[in-house]
């Protein structure tokens, strides 16, 4: 640690009280850095100073540039958590979750021309003389209510000016399908189409509900003064309304406001998103790229407290996919706030979890789109290292992973192979196999330590360097139960290095059925994405072993067949598999190269290139 003040900010830790509050870390400039809160302070804030290399990363970086840090002593820990939200927002530090989806104020556009359009904007230039509508903080809901609107007014989207195109071309097909009012034939005039605009500015204000009201009370009026078409047209328009609320999906019974909130994890960058439902349908949907925070409750504490101090609205529930940390303060903390109860809730069943999972999945491809480089995970394959870290209780979400096999006939031939997944797909550059030499007979867990102790090994002779065995996974998967777990365990134990290491258990049809861990097993096949991936690595890692397996015996019986061939004996034989590595370049050879094989003598090459052309 490099930090100079380190020893006096232990000391100034030591004073402080046993009692809740706020504490302010700073850096050299004066600048607030972190905000945090503590049932008890002076153990809160020691812990920052003590044992500072056993910190997270973010965490011991924080503390490297702390220089100072303030206290504001409270009553209790409920007045510290309010505190605190209100210092991190008033402050902004570095290292607490800051909200930023970047997307800015959201417009609805109304055109000033003879036929104007309505359009989703996400600015309002200066000097524009049209009508606009907002601002709105959700895109989404923005472009839903636009798409609604002109679906439902039977609005023209093509790009063709009126009244000047009137005629020029044939109507599209929006309008054979009966979805556009058909402006370009020229049949609807200014006055008619602005009445309809008007309606459909009246519902993007109103909503749903409040529009079909007002216009059954206007095609009422017109059918008590018979004037029947222009009631037909409204009575069409309600329909119109109607058929796109019947068409909005029903999301849940359950018709209280509801938050979904869910959170996944990428290497560097995790992304939250929260997904509103309003009576049962989805009505909003926001996202939030952030650092990956190092501890998942306290991240999901934070991220909830921020969100909803910046929000007006508040839900009924909040379904989570994680708990947060203290969820009984933070609920009361949000219905204070709200003047009305809020529960936070990790569903375990039923329509809550397929809530969370369709939030997670949403987050998995807004993070996808996040990734760069050349082997970026998708969405599915972050989905998948997200599950799999939630499955095995990992901090982080495994984005390097190998995984080993072991592959014998009897006793002789022995191998093992190991595959490499990154971001959730196969690097094959970095595939190494094994041949295993000091494992006397069949022993699967001899085999598999030596195969690991050699790879590790090569690792702390090298450490850091990069990748291939400069560096260490993040997770261990081992073809086989809670034994060679325990072998292996042990193996890393005594090397000194710290990585997860787990079993791929097969059924009796040599499926992937469970994850084996020290002393039991883990179910995988009710979630989805890990339980695929973990198959595919399985898979990949018994098919890498094999073929080197069938490689060796390819070579061997290859190295007995030169044997018969006229001054070939064991030595040449091995010597000439040495040199060429390969069974198809030996029967390419000619008898110069063959010659240029040590041990091998003019003569013999030449004998040696006869044979081979004889036997084909």
């Amino acid at each position: 640690m490099r930090n100079p003040k380190l020893e006096a900010l232990r000391e100034d830790a030591r004073a402080l009280p046993l009692r809740p509050g706020v504490y302010l870390m700073k850096d050299a400039s004066g600048r607030v850095i972190y905000v945090g809160k503590a049932k008890a302070l002076r153990n809160r804030v020691s812990s920052y100073f003590r044992s500072v290399e056993k910190h997270t990363p973010k965490t011991y970086q924080m503390v490297e540039q702390v220089r100072h840090f303030d206290t504001i002593i409270t009553d209790n820990e409920y007045e510290a958590l309010t505190l605190e939200a209100s210092l991190i927002k008033q402050y902004n530090p570095k290292y607490n979750i800051l909200l930023k989806d970047g997307k800015g104020y959201r417009y609805i556009r109304i055109s000033h021309e003879p036929y104007p359009r309505i359009t989703a904007e996400k600015q309002k230039p200066q000097g524009d003389d049209a009508d606009y509508l907002g601002p709105y903080t959700s895109a989404f809901a923005v472009k839903l209510a636009v798409e609604e609107a002109i679906e439902s007014f039977l609005l023209p989207t093509c790009r063709r000016k009126f009244p000047r195109d009137f005629g020029k071309q044939r109507p599209c097909l929006n309008r054979d399908m009966g979805r556009c009012m058909g402006v370009c034939t020229g049949k609807i005039s200014e006055e008619e189409y602005r009445a309809v605009i008007d309606e459909a500015v009246e519902f993007l204000k109103s909503g749903n509900m409040q529009s079909v009201e007002a216009l059954t009370a206007r095609m009422e009026a017109y059918s008590e003064n018979l004037q029947f078409e222009l009631a037909a047209r409204i009575r069409d328009r309600i329909r119109a309304i109607e058929k796109i609320t019947e068409r909005q999906k029903v999301v849940t019974e359950d018709k209280r406001d509801i938050d979904v909130v869910a959170m996944v994890q990428g290497l560097v960058t995790s992304c939250f998103v929260v997904l509103g439902f309003r009576h049962g349908r989805l009505y909003d949907k926001e996202e939030f790229v952030i650092d990956t925070p190092e501890d998942l409750p306290q991240g999901y504490h934070e991220f909830l407290m921020m969100y909803y101090t910046t929000r007006p609205d508040y839900p009924d529930l909040v379904y989570t996919a994680e708990l947060p940390a203290e969820p009984e303060l933070l609920e009361r903390f949000l219905s204070d706030r709200r003047g009305k109860r809020v529960q936070i809730h990790k569903p375990q069943r039923g329509t809550g979890v397929e809530l969370v999972e369709m939030a997670r999945s949403n987050a998995s491809e807004t993070l996808a789109r996040e990734v760069r480089g050349n082997r970026a995970a998708g969405g599915r394959e972050i989905a998948a290292l997200d599950e799999l870290r939630h499955l095995l209780g990992l901090v982080g979400p495994p984005g390097y992973i190998e995984a080993y096999d072991i592959s014998n006939l009897g006793d002789r031939d022995i191998v093992g192979g190991m595959v490499v997944f990154e971001n959730g797909k196969p690097l094959r550059k970095a595939y190494k196999r094994f041949r295993i030499q000091s494992t006397g007979g069949v022993d699967d867990y001899g085999s598999m330590r030596e195969m690991l102790a050699r790879r590790l090994q090569r690792y702390l002779d090298h450490p850091d360097t990069g990748d291939g065995f400069g560096r260490l996974p993040d997770l261990i998967l081992l073809d086989g139960g809670k034994g060679h777990v325990a072998v292996i365990r042990q193996l890393l134990d005594g090397m000194g290095i710290e990585v997860p290491v787990f079993g791929m258990v097969k059924d009796d049809r040599h499926r992937t059925r469970a994850i084996a861990k020290d002393g039991g097993e883990i179910a995988i096949n009710s979630t989805r994405g890990a339980f695929t991936l973990v198959s595919n690595i399985q898979e990949e890692v018994h098919r890498y072993a094999i073929e080197y397996q069938r490689l060796r015996r390819k070579k061997t019986a290859f190295q007995s067949v030169l044997q018969q061939a006229p001054g070939i004996g064991p030595k040449r034989a091995a010597e000439l598999m040495q040199y060429f590595k390969r069974v198809a370049a030996i029967k390419a050879a000619t008898v110069d190269e063959l010659a240029a094989v040590p041990g091998m003598s003019r003569s013999a090459a030449e004998e040696l290139r006869a044979y081979l052309d004889r036997e084909g």
